[in-house]
């Protein structure tokens, strides 16, 4: 229980963090816009992307110790907390995203973690960042324009995280 409770608060702050970092922190700020970070490739995301990219993995261990309805409490936990740092285009973006790209993430992991936890996580990353960038940059920026730097931002956590998920087996997740 304690460890749902932990990882429900991680995941949860990742959401307002995401959206404090997208108008506070960047190599970039654009007027009225997001601040961007190179994320390789030549790509650049809106700086909230690794936070996000990490939040994915989170939301997959939240769904380890609590199950999917723990994930949808994190989202509106964390949507309310982004009240305090965000304007309400990028809350109304990022509690969307959030929740969509949960579902994405669902359909995919739920079948697949029994089996191999580590592509579960990696495929349902994969749809994850996929959903939550196409649903947030188009509410919150009306453009796709940062897609493909999103997707590659956020499958740097994922590919990240795979290692450590390795060593944390669900079993000790849900302890």
């Amino acid at each position: 229980m304690r460890n749902t409770i932990a990882l429900t608060a991680a995941f949860a702050a990742t959401i307002p963090l995401a959206n404090w970092l997208i108008g506070n922190v960047g190599t970039l700020c654009i007027p009225n816009g997001p601040c961007l970070l190179p994320v390789g490739f030549g790509l650049t995301a809106p700086s909230g992307v690794l936070v996000v990219g990490a939040s994915l993995v989170l939301r997959d261990m939240v769904h380890e110790a609590g199950g999917a309805k723990a994930a949808l409490i994190a989202i509106g936990i964390g949507g309310i907390l982004s009240a305090l740092f965000a304007t309400p285009a990028l809350l109304i973006a990022s509690v969307l995203a959030f929740t969509l790209a949960e579902l994405a993430d669902l359909a995919v992991y739920a079948p697949l973690r029994e089996r191999r936890l580590w592509l579960a996580v990696l495929l349902s990353g994969i749809a994850g960042a996929i959903v939550d960038s196409a649903v947030f940059l188009w509410i919150a920026f009306g453009s796709l324009e940062f897609i493909e730097g999103q997707i590659v931002g956020k499958l740097w956590m994922t590919l990240i995280a795979l290692p450590f998920l390795w060593f944390v087996r669900p079993q000790r997740i849900a302890a």
